[in-house]
């Protein structure tokens, strides 16, 4: 199983437009962060989860050729407004696109691409089948994925679990019982947006008591905002088994 981060910046990316501080001025690539988004490769099968605005330029980037599904985290903007550039996965396979989500996340997507779900289907229009979750265990393609539900401020979301690996993002509060789905998991990818406390956000410290509270054996930063700092000097305070994650970093998930 293998995943890579297709991007790791905060709703605004980094750099921020019109931004004149020294983390959006960098020059280090680590510095240069897409909105948040993760591709899974697992028995062939290529699952994203989110799919906002950077989309188009990460499927671009990393070559991607195959889409299996998208799992939407929640219905902010920074995570659905790529979704119009299925239309090539589309074109190439014949076929609509496969996305799982939450009622309420589904009714947002019908509402926001709402010439997709017309009745009057225009000539090229994104293809896309939705799929309705809840906090069950549901199956892709015979690979099991489990919700886990977090909150965003007062936001329900969902975080995944496939396999060894849990992915969560946006959240600032996940219950213990939800915890206990994940406890001791091979590889945590969890959201951390900055140093000082946030309304709706980990902040870099609450990531670090999540983490503890799960233990983990690897865990990865992500959705981080040009508050966090710069990458390389973020990378050198935290725990040994805790990385800042960077667009285009790949890992290998092990059973």
């Amino acid at each position: 199983m293998e995943v890579i981060f297709l991007g790791t910046g905060t709703s605004q990316g980094v750099p921020v437009i019109a931004c004149e501080c020294d983390v959006c001025k960098s020059t280090d690539i680590f510095d240069k962060r897409l909105r948040t988004s993760a591709l899974v490769k697992i028995q062939d099968n290529y699952f994203v989860i989110d799919c906002g605005p950077d989309f188009r330029q990460q499927m671009l980037y990393n070559k991607v050729k195959k889409l299996d599904a998208i799992l939407f985290t929640h219905e902010h903007k920074d995570h659905i407004a790529g979704l119009d550039d299925v239309r090539s996965f589309n074109w190439i396979y014949k076929k609509p696109v496969e996305v799982y989500a939450e009622e309420r996340v589904l009714n947002a997507l019908k509402n926001e691409y709402a010439y997709a779900f017309s009745e009057f289907k225009y000539p090229g229009i994104p293809e896309i089948n939705l799929n309705k979750i809840d906090s069950s265990i549901f199956k892709i393609n015979d690979i099991e994925i489990v919700p886990i539900r977090g909150y965003h401020l007062n936001l329900p979301v969902l975080g995944y679990k496939i396999n060894n690996f849990a992915y969560l993002t946006d959240v600032n509060r996940v219950d213990d019982e939800e915890i206990n789905k994940i406890k001791n998991i091979g590889t945590l990818v969890v959201n951390a947006l900055r140093i000082k406390k946030h309304l709706s956000h980990f902040n870099l410290d609450d990531a670090l008591n999540f983490i503890l509270k799960v233990n983990p054996k690897k865990a990865y930063l992500t959705h981080i905002s040009h508050y966090m700092g710069f990458h390389n000097k973020v990378e050198k305070i935290l725990p040994r088994n805790v990385f800042l994650a960077y667009d285009n970093l790949t890992i290998n998930i092990s059973d």
